[in-house]
């Protein structure tokens, strides 16, 4: 996962592009998973609150971004370990 300074304007503009790309049906494919792997009720409550958010990053602070963006990739990583 690469490291993002919530700070720098241009990370934040990164996150947030990324954070626009997830689609609806693929929040909920991550939320299904988190609540599977049982990451913890505070993750999955981000996670379902940013859902309501796809597509509109402009919304949510960066530190808030920062945290999802790596529970996604933590929760792919956990898919693709499984995969194998």
């Amino acid at each position: 996962m690469a490291t993002y300074d919530i700070n720098d304007p241009t990370d934040s503009d990164i996150m947030r592009a990324k954070f626009d790309m997830i689609s609806h049906s693929e929040w909920d494919d991550y939320i299904a998973f988190a609540i599977e792997d049982n990451i913890g009720y505070k993750n999955i409550n981000i996670l379902k609150s940013a859902s309501r958010k796809a597509g509109m990053a402009k919304y949510l602070s960066p530190k808030v971004i920062s945290w999802v963006l790596s529970l996604i990739d933590r929760l792919d990583e956990d898919g693709e370990d499984e995969e194998e």
